[in-house]
């Protein structure tokens, strides 16, 4: 999806945007499997590194950009999760796995990888060093933004980093792993991983921020100033979905 989203906008770009997340459907071996999945395993094999294969990768479809891993080794996600099983919601359980984390029926208390600390990228490390702007977020907030800041080396980079730092909080809790959270609540959960990160921005929709004053405190305790804009897609099945372009004039706004 990252390579999907640096693609070009035009007809190359927009093909190779469709074809990389397309899912063979069926009920053979490949059933379920993205093309740009296969593809990056394929090079990832041919060049024994995952750095170099996916920048091959990215060379394939002209990407506008560069993705990184963010460690040199395999990860799994593990969540202490409170209520994963219906039939004991006063239980807490440990699950492992992105997607068994990300649906969980409970409450996340607390993720961490395995194996534990793991080695960053190197090439991660420099770009974020590097970095004008650092964002995170938007997306799934236990199992694509907080697992960066549990790998020590590369927490430590982000904030230590000159870079202005931003946070774009999601629009709809995550059925699942956010169930229930109302807008400071994701940086609540923040605060809980890295309480020395300092944030210059958060960006929020207007439509989407149950309690102001409530972000506001949250933000305070980052030294973050709050944007509202309208950054959510409108029309039918767009929900919880934001507009690229409108995200894009967010962020020509604060890093004006």
């Amino acid at each position: 999806m990252a390579l999907a989203a640096l693609c070009g906008d035009d007809a190359w770009g927009r093909t190779w945007e469709q074809v990389i997340q397309h899912r063979f459907g069926g009920e053979g071996e490949l059933a379920g499997h993205s093309v740009g999945n296969l593809l990056i395993t394929a090079l990832w094999e041919q060049s024994g590194d995952a750095v170099t294969g996916l920048d091959w990768v990215a060379a394939l479809l002209e990407a506008n950009g560069r993705v990184l891993p963010c460690s040199d080794v395999p990860l799994t996600i593990v969540a202490e999760v409170l209520g994963h099983d219906p039939a004991q919601p006063d239980l807490v359980c440990m699950v492992r796995g992105q997607v068994e984390v990300a649906t969980t029926p409970g409450d996340v208390l607390h993720i961490a990888l395995d194996p534990p600390e793991p080695p960053a990228c190197r090439e991660a490390i420099a770009a974020v060093r590097e970095a004008d702007a650092i964002v995170l977020g938007p997306g799934s907030w236990y199992t694509s933004v907080i697992p960066h800041l549990v790998i020590p080396e590369l927490a430590r980079a982000i904030a230590e980093s000159p870079a202005r730092r931003i946070v774009v909080l999601n629009l709809n809790p995550q059925v699942g792993e956010t169930t229930g959270f109302a807008s400071h609540t994701y940086l609540d959960v923040l605060y809980n991983y890295l309480p020395d990160l300092r944030i210059d921005t958060v960006i929020a929709d207007r439509h989407h921020v149950e309690d102001l004053a409530a972000l506001r405190t949250s933000a305070a305790d980052f030294g973050a100033e709050v944007f509202l804009m309208d950054v959510a897609r409108t029309g039918p099945g767009s929900a919880g979905m934001h507009d690229p372009q409108r995200l894009a004039v967010a962020f020509d706004t604060v890093l004006a």
